[in-house]
């Protein structure tokens, strides 16, 4: 990953600043349900005020289309800054024009604007230069913050970064930091955790991470297409049959490059998939025709948390199981324990990213003591495959 600029050093007094943030926050009955997002904004938002910047926050929020929908506008966002700021945030009924460049107008040094919703414009998802222009018009300087939209060339992610001097807000920063720490740049050993339900929809992301990685842990459903390529009976167990030639290239992939792939070595099985129903555990050699793989078992975990002690840094995407239906969260809670407590002994840099792999620590109880999670979901996800995101590369240095 190129360098990128950041905030150190630039004067902002008595400067427009755009912040393109991400709002797009989970609403429950018309509330913002969980109030992340909007928190780990703040820290950006309250430097530039008190270095005496005019903050203007500009985000998107669901998928209006290009047209104005009142059920999508920014204003509960707008409000809900206020409260974690403690202060007020003024708020603007259109993102660009006259509504906005009036509230901006307005702002003393210090003061926080939020405009509406970026995508109320069909300019903005297009990239349409008329767009950026128009959003470039209202800040002298802008600032991207919002590492989660960073994979869309959009014009408020990257259009508009080519049009003023362009820097990384601190969540930004944080998150490249993180990222290039644990895979760029990493300590060796390092190791990723790679779960989810189907191989095909991260292909690239596997093919990408064995030649980053030294071990290669694959759990969830996608691990039963690994062991059925294999050669191994996995009954009415989740997988891809079509996908078994690609794992198996995957493995040979991995072994050229010095790769280990660790697949379960028992499960945790059941005939039906719902809340709590009867198990049984069996080795991966021995699954039952008429039952289905829900979780990897207790000697699959006990033997990746030993692994825990020779590893340096380790990055996770994806449960080991059906997590959001007990107890098939059992394998990853516990392995989850085992890494903040190896994170919290300091002998292990732990990044984990993506909604299932966020939602499992939390379940887990231990989300706070990683030493970094991404809530960025896509972008984390394209970052892991080795792509190049665009709100990141209009940053470099």
């Amino acid at each position: 990953m190129a360098g990128f600029r950041t905030l150190d050093g630039v004067e902002v007094a008595g400067r427009r600043v755009l912040v393109r943030a991400d709002l797009n926050v989970p609403m429950h009955d018309g509330k913002i349900s969980d109030l992340t997002r909007i928190e780990r904004l703040s820290p950006t938002i309250r430097e530039l005020s008190a270095k005496g910047a005019r903050v203007v926050v500009c985000s998107h929020f669901d998928r209006p289309k290009g047209k104005r929908v009142a059920e999508m506008s920014l204003a509960p966002m707008a409000a809900a800054l206020g409260q974690v700021l403690g202060r007020k945030v003024h708020f603007a009924e259109d993102c660009i024009g006259l509504p906005a460049q009036q509230v901006i107008d307005t702002l003393a040094d210090g003061d926080v604007a939020v405009l509406e919703n970026t995508r109320f414009h069909s300019g903005e998802e297009k990239n349409d230069p008329a767009f950026a222009a128009d959003l470039a018009k209202l800040a002298d300087i802008f600032v991207n913050d919002a590492f989660s939209a960073a994979h869309r060339a959009h014009a408020s992610t990257e259009g508009v970064a080519h049009l003023l001097p362009a820097y990384a807000g601190r969540l930004m920063q944080a998150e490249l930091e993180a990222l290039t720490a644990a895979l760029e740049h990493p300590q060796r050993p390092v190791a990723a955790i790679v779960g989810g339900a189907k191989v095909s929809t991260k292909l690239e992301l596997l093919g990408n991470l064995v030649g980053k990685v030294d071990v290669l842990i694959i759990g969830g459903a996608m691990a039963n297409t690994f062991l059925a390529a294999s050669g191994l009976g996995v009954g009415k167990s989740l997988q891809e049959a079509e996908m078994h030639d690609t794992a198996r290239a995957i493995l040979a992939k991995a072994r050229a490059a010095g790769c280990e792939i660790l697949l379960p070595v028992d499960a945790v099985t059941a005939i039906a998939f719902k809340p709590n129903p009867p198990t049984q555990t069996v080795p991966v050699t021995a699954v039952p025709d008429d039952a289905m793989i829900l979780d990897v078992g207790p000697q699959t975990v006990a033997l990746l948390t030993a692994r825990l002690a020779g590893l340096k840094t380790l990055v996770w995407n994806g449960p080991l199981g059906a997590f959001e239906t007990p107890p098939f969260d059992a394998a990853t809670v516990t392995l989850a324990k085992a890494v903040a407590q190896a994170t919290d002994a300091g002998t292990l840099r732990s990044v984990a990213g993506g909604g299932d792999t966020v939602a499992a620590l939390r379940q887990a109880g231990v989300a706070e003591r990683m030493s970094y999670v991404s809530t960025a979901g896509g972008a984390f996800l394209e970052w892991l495959e080795g792509k190049t995101l665009p709100g990141v590369a209009a940053l470099s240095a």
